[in-house]
């Protein structure tokens, strides 16, 4: 089995992000913006841990991702490292804004998550 390119994907607008229910045990499935630097996705929760896909992934941090039909399993983890911190913010930003500062606030008080793929 090749081990996947992940820059292919970069550039997909959304990627698809699947939980277990904290409550139901049922998968859950959102679609949300994402950025990727080498075999870690990133993403911002606008909610904080009120999301509840953060919420789901805190109780288990089992995470599946599908980006343009390819679907990866992975660990998801809230990024408490400053620099990881960071280095999540630029990438969503950079990717996603499309004026300079409309992205601000989301920028400043989202919840940054990683999920670590298999490389």
């Amino acid at each position: 089995m090749s081990v996947p390119d992940f820059r292919d994907l970069t550039n997909e607008q959304f990627c698809y992000l699947t939980t277990t229910g904290r409550v139901t045990g049922q998968p859950h499935e959102i679609e949300i913006w994402f950025g990727l630097d080498g075999a870690t996705l990133y993403m911002l929760s606008g909610g904080g841990d009120c999301s509840d896909w953060v919420r789901n992934l805190r109780q288990n941090p089992k995470a599946k991702i599908r980006i343009a039909g390819q679907t990866f399993e992975g660990h998801a983890r809230v990024i408490e490292d400053t620099e990881e911190d960071e280095l999540a913010r630029r990438l969503l930003v950079e990717k996603y804004e499309s004026s300079p500062g409309s992205l601000s606030n989301w920028r400043r008080r989202a919840l940054p998550v990683a999920v670590d793929l298999p490389a």
